[in-house]
């Protein structure tokens, strides 16, 4: 029996999807797509956070750029390749509605980093690469990449890094804002993220996807007298397990 092209295990509330083609640095084919979109459907339904992680030496080298060799580009976009598989993966990591870390070791190339950025946050491997290629290949981004980079490491910057399609460091994408934290190695990587799951996974459900819902209205830069009136506007019912957390405060 051949291995699933992505993996997934649920433990203590804390999901782990994991791209696994590791022979291909797990480059995206449109049957990997298909399985991610599946294992994230499925670990949301019953996972409080999702770690999204790769098997072997890298997260993802991106696209699978053997797929685009006879393809046929209109105006530089991917997509039709992936029969639109792509937004709709990119989608299912975004409107998530638990939290989902991307834990990013080896590499991280133009799709793959599109993905990651759709997650709510990044950690990483000080050593790991990253880079935004499609300028090199004569690409142009259409899942995300131009609106998520530029939020994350500021619009000049992210002009730099696209338009030089060059690398960089785990250590840079933490000290650029990109990626939350960059640990010296990958065991230290795989503890701190599986710490950081475990603290979401303990928290109220409830109380996090309301965390879910306003940090996605701040992406969306309203006003702050108009963001202040909406935050004590919405109502959040599923928020039910105030009273039996207070009960266990302990002075």
């Amino acid at each position: 029996m051949s291995e699933p092209l992505v993996k997934s295990r649920i433990e203590d509330g804390v999901a782990e999807v994991t791209l696994n083609r590791p022979d291909a640095l797990n480059a995206f084919t449109p049957d990997l797509l298909k399985a991610l979109i599946a294992a994230i459907g499925e670990a949301e339904s019953e996972a409080r956070v999702i770690v999204l992680a790769g098997e072997g030496r890298a997260f993802s080298a991106g696209v699978d750029l053997k797929l685009l060799q006879g393809a046929t580009f209109k105006e530089g976009k991917v997509d039709d390749v992936f029969d639109n598989l792509s937004i709709t993966a990119i989608d299912s990591v975004r409107h998530c509605p638990v939290p989902v870390i991307a834990k990013v070791h080896g590499f991280c190339f133009t799709g793959a980093l599109e993905l990651a950025l759709q997650a709510d946050f990044i950690l990483t491997a000080a050593d790991a690469k990253f880079g935004d290629t499609h300028a090199k290949w004569g690409l142009r981004p259409s899942w995300g990449m131009s609106q998520n980079l530029a939020r994350a490491v500021g619009v000049r910057k992210a002009r730099e890094l696209s338009f030089t399609a060059k690398t960089f460091t785990g250590a840079e994408a933490a000290q650029w804002g990109l990626a939350n934290a960059a640990y010296p190695d990958k065991d230290a990587l795989d503890a701190e993220t599986a710490a950081c799951a475990a603290a979401i996974a303990a928290a109220s459900t409830g109380a996090i996807a309301a965390y879910k819902d306003l940090y996605r209205f701040a992406e969306e830069n309203p006003a702050l007298e108009d963001a202040l009136a909406e935050e004590q506007r919405r109502d959040y019912p599923q928020i039910t397990d105030t009273m039996d957390r207070l009960k266990g405060f302990q002075k």
